[in-house]
Formats: structure tokens, C-alpha cells, sequence
């Protein structure tokens, strides 16, 4: 292999990273939703934010209902060096705080069209990422400005087939941006660690679909089903990088393409109202992530310049909460759960380094009157320590401990028209 091949083969394989993050699905749909853990979402139809999680429950509505959510979310997520090539120091890869804040917003709107057929509408994120490294990062290869949002634009229907029993599909279309930075980072190459080693940046509109049931024994308990579809992102744009002249590409931007499979999610969760005050809650939702099995990035032409096996596993999150009327107008709630990684121990990265986690949720609900209500909630996310060794493309081998917690709050405002 020459030298220019496998400079180039290192910048893309830096894509790898980028996608890996993308299995940082986002649940952050509701403040309602936030303040029990998500416990219970595809059965309890609170606001219009049932259209994000199971559109069968927009049988529940006799009145057009809006709700607007601002979700805050706070990482912290830090590396620490355990060993690094010779002559590097591991302290160099010591880093804090990788991954930024962000907010999260969406937006539903239900309206009853009569008393069998009710039509949903939302705007909303399923899958987002985004890190930061300094441009001189000694492990630059392996990571350095990464980020994916991804928007979903929901239409939903839903059809009450009797007094217990409703379904629902929708149709939704997908919008998805991408950035990635990379830079060379320490090596034995001469080359500064700041040299950019690739600039990706690239978008793709495409299409999914989703379905919902709702069950209700009686009043007081119901039981939820909702899967939403497997969609392929193709992402194109431009690339580039800065090696020097005759091992890169000579100052010239080509096309830059990768495919990236965000997976099928199916959920079910039950709704028991204990009495007048208590209510609990539970959810089991299983994300398909082993069709998340191979990421191929391609310049210009046909084949991809780069194929890599990612050995995904599929992965399962587990909620369960309860629901208090304190007063007429003061509703609290709280929840837990537990959320599995779908990485494998091989195949980890550092470009937001995944764990399993666990969820501790509060939250309340304020009623003005009849009409207007805010929602809030908070959540502490705890993730595990990991300690693992990454190789870069020149064979250079890394080894890093991460811990990855996240602090989350959200506010909602719903009105019934």
C-alpha cells in the first residue's frame, strides 16, 4: 500500500466514528415523557407528543391539542490516556469534555377529525450526535469534529376500531445534515498534528414509516405497541483535506459519499391507574441495531474506498415509573430505567464513547386551566466506565478509560383548542 493510499484510507475511516455516535439514539421526544424516565410511552397519551412515540394513542383526543417542547441536554463525557504510541505521552489524551450541549426541540399537533379517525402531525429528532476535539489532538486520527441531526417530519392517522381497541400508521420523512473534521493528531509521519485529514460535510432527505396500537381493558389500564421502521441515509457532499501536495488531494474538493442505516425501533409499554391519585407505568423498546453491520464511504466513482465491519448488536431499554395527582392542578412524576448499548467491546470508539446507562427521572405537570398546561422534567444519566484500545490506520495504538454521563432538562407547553 502506498503512503498516499493509506492517507487516504485514514481519513475516511475517521467516518467509522461518526456513524458509531449515531447509535446515541434520542428519546428526548416530551418533557412529560423525560420526567418518568420515558415509562410508559406507548401507552399514556398525556399531550400530542403520542404522535413521536404511538400515534394510536391520538384515539384518547376529543379536542385538537398542540404541544411545543425545549429539551436541554448537558453531556459529560471525559477521556482519560492509559497508553499511547512511543515517544507520546497518554496524558496528552486526557480530555474533559468532548461532547457539547444541545437543545432538542419538537412540536406536535393532534386534531380529531370525528369520533373513529384522528390525524397527527410532528416534528421531532430519533437520532443526533455531535464532538469536539482541538485540532491538535494527539489521537486526531480517531476523532475530531463530528455531527449528525437528524429531523423527522410525522404524519399520522389513527382509527378507532371500538371503545378498547385503536391503530395507527404514519408516514415520515427524514432530513439528515453531517459534518466531519479529522486532523492527523502525533504521529512519526512530519506532518503538523493540526494537518486536516479530512473534511466531510454531507446531507440526504429519505422516507420511513411507523405503526401503533392502543388496548384499553377498562379505564384504568392499557397496554401500548408502536414500531417504527428501518431507514437508509445515503449521504452526499463534498470532500477534502489539507495533506501536503502529492500525498492528498491537492487542494481539490470531490464528492464524498456514505451510507448509514438508522434502525427499526418497536416498543411496548402498559398503563395502570392504581386509583384516584396513582397511576404506574412501564416500557420495554428494542432497537434494531444490528442492521448497523457495515459503514462504506466512497469519493468519486462506484466503489467504496473504504468497507468496515461494526458488529452491532441489537439492544434493549428497559423504564418503569408512576404518576401522582397531588391536586387538581399538580401532577408529579418520576421514573427509572436501564438502556443497553449496542456496541461490542472490540469495536468501541471514542467519538462519544457509548455504555450502558441508567436513567433517574422526575418531573411534574402544571395545569392553568382546562385549556393550557406546562410540563417539566429533569434526568441524571449514569453511564459505565470503559476501558478500551483503538488502532488508527498507520497501526498506532491508543488506549483510553471514558466515562459518559448526561444531565437533561425539558419544558413543554400544551394547549387544547
Amino acid at each position: 500500500m502506498t503512503f498516499k493510499k493509506t492517507l487516504l484510507t485514514l481519513s475516511l475511516t475517521c467516518s467509522s466514528f461518526y456513524s458509531v455516535g449515531a447509535a446515541f439514539q434520542l428519546a428526548e421526544h416530551s418533557a412529560a415523557g423525560l420526567g418518568r424516565a420515558f415509562a410508559g410511552e406507548a401507552a399514556i397519551a398525556d399531550d400530542a407528543s403520542v404522535v413521536a412515540r404511538n400515534p394510536a394513542l391520538m384515539a384518547q383526543f376529543d379536542q385538537i391539542e398542540l404541544s411545543v417542547t425545549g429539551t436541554y441536554v448537558m453531556p459529560d463525557v471525559s477521556l482519560t490516556g492509559i497508553d499511547a504510541p512511543t515517544g507520546i505521552d497518554p496524558v496528552a489524551l486526557n480530555d474533559n469534555s468532548i461532547a457539547p450541549s444541545a437543545i432538542i426541540p419538537a412540536m406536535y399537533l393532534v386534531v380529531p377529525l370525528n369520533d373513529k379517525f384522528a390525524l397527527g402531525f410532528g416534528t421531532f429528532s430519533n437520532f443526533g450526535l455531535a464532538t469536539e476535539f482541538d485540532d491538535d489532538y494527539a489521537a486526531g486520527q480517531l476523532a475530531g469534529e463530528t455531527s449528525i441531526t437528524t429531523v423527522n417530519f410525522n404524519s399520522s392517522l389513527s382509527y378507532k376500531v371500538n371503545d378498547n381497541f385503536a391503530i395507527a400508521g404514519g408516514f415520515n420523512v427524514i432530513f439528515a445534515d453531517a459534518a466531519l473534521v479529522r486532523n492527523f493528531g502525533d504521529s512519526s509521519m512530519p506532518l503538523p498534528p493540526q494537518t486536516e485529514a479530512a473534511n466531510l460535510a454531507g446531507d440526504d432527505i429519505t422516507y420511513g414509516w411507523n405503526i401503533g396500537l392502543s388496548y384499553d381493558f377498562d379505564k384504568n389500564n392499557r397496554l401500548g405497541f408502536s414500531y417504527r421502521s428501518e431507514v437508509k441515509l445515503e449521504l452526499e457532499g463534498d470532500y477534502s483535506n489539507d495533506l501536503p501536495t502529492g500525498l492528498g488531494l491537492d487542494g481539490e474538493v470531490v464528492p464524498g459519499a456514505m451510507d448509514i442505516n438508522l434502525p427499526a425501533m418497536m416498543e411496548f409499554s402498559g398503563l395502570h391507574q392504581l386509583n384516584d391519585k396513582l397511576a404506574v407505568h412501564y416500557s420495554a423498546m428494542w432497537t434494531g441495531w444490528s442492521s448497523f453491520d457495515e459503514l462504506s464511504a466512497y469519493t468519486d466513482g462506484d466503489d467504496p474506498v473504504f468497507s468496515k465491519q461494526e458488529n452491532f448488536s441489537d439492544s434493549m431499554r428497559y423504564a418503569f415509573g408512576a404518576t401522582y395527582q397531588l391536586s387538581s392542578n399538580i401532577k408529579l412524576r418520576t421514573g427509572i430505567a436501564y438502556d443497553q448499548t449496542p456496541t461490542d467491546e472490540d469495536h468501541r470508539s471514542i467519538s462519544i464513547p457509548d455504555s450502558d446507562r441508567l436513567w433517574i427521572s422526575g418531573g411534574l405537570n402544571y395545569s392553568f386551566d382546562n385549556q393550557s398546561s406546562v410540563d417539566f422534567g429533569v434526568s441524571i444519566i449514569q453511564g459505565h466506565t470503559e476501558t478500551f484500545t483503538e488502532a488508527d490506520d498507520l497501526g498506532q495504538q491508543w488506549t483510553f478509560e471514558s466515562q459518559g454521563d448526561a444531565y437533561i432538562v425539558s419544558a413543554q407547553y400544551n394547549h387544547v383548542f
